[in-house]
């Protein structure tokens, strides 16, 4: 009976101190997590900045850096621009046009999209008809958006083109980095590892 209690007792204590290294640590852990879905390439300048259909603020982004001097161009998918009932590659391109960005460098498509891999289908289309060569993509999108995003672009695009993600700085961002801290992050979060899972099998 003494052998068993101590046995008990030695499952019970590792128990505990493990769940106090869990409680203790659990913030770089979590963080870890998030942190695995961003991707944030070394920057250079590329021949087109591609906005990833969502808010206003990936639009704003890529035409800061568009006017930092990394892209030639920017192209639109389709999608709702936050709060419109307009379509958002045509608001978001008016936007760019009153922000100083010439109109031939901006280009629209004006398809819906369901997914990203939709949006990585229209880049591919784009480039195909475009009259000039496009060797380099720039993609721009939400922090946790950007490991699913790299390896669907590539998946599609194939290594003819080169593909750098540039995800929005978290303070231009309507998610937090520590993501586990605000439910419209946590769900962000969540749904990107099972939408990433769902790719890897489908794709």
């Amino acid at each position: 009976m003494t052998g068993k209690l101590l046995a008990c007792f030695t499952v019970l204590t590792a128990a505990g101190f493990l769940l106090a290294l869990l409680l203790f640590f659990h913030g770089p852990v979590l963080q870890a997590i998030g942190d695995y879905l961003v991707i944030r390439d070394g920057l250079q300048p590329a021949d087109v900045i591609h906005v990833s259909a969502g808010p206003d603020h990936r639009a704003r982004y890529a035409i800061q850096l568009y006017q930092e001097g990394y892209g030639e161009r920017i192209f639109f998918t389709g999608g709702r621009c936050q709060s419109q009932d307009a379509p958002r590659e045509h608001r978001c391109a008016d936007l760019a046009e009153r922000e100083g960005i010439p109109k031939n460098a901006i280009t629209v498509d004006g398809d819906q999209v369901g997914s990203t891999y939709d949006e990585a289908v229209r880049l591919k289309e784009f480039i195909a008809r475009s009259r000039d060569p496009v060797r380099s993509v720039i993609v721009v999108s939400d922090p946790h958006h950007t490991r699913r995003a790299r390896w669907t672009y590539r998946r599609v695009l194939g290594d003819s083109v080169s593909v750098w993600m540039a995800p929005i700085p978290f303070e231009a961002s309507p998610y937090l980095r520590q993501w586990w801290k605000e439910a419209a992050s946590r769900s962000f979060v969540s749904s990107e590892y099972l939408k990433f899972i769902f790719y890897l099998l489908r794709y």
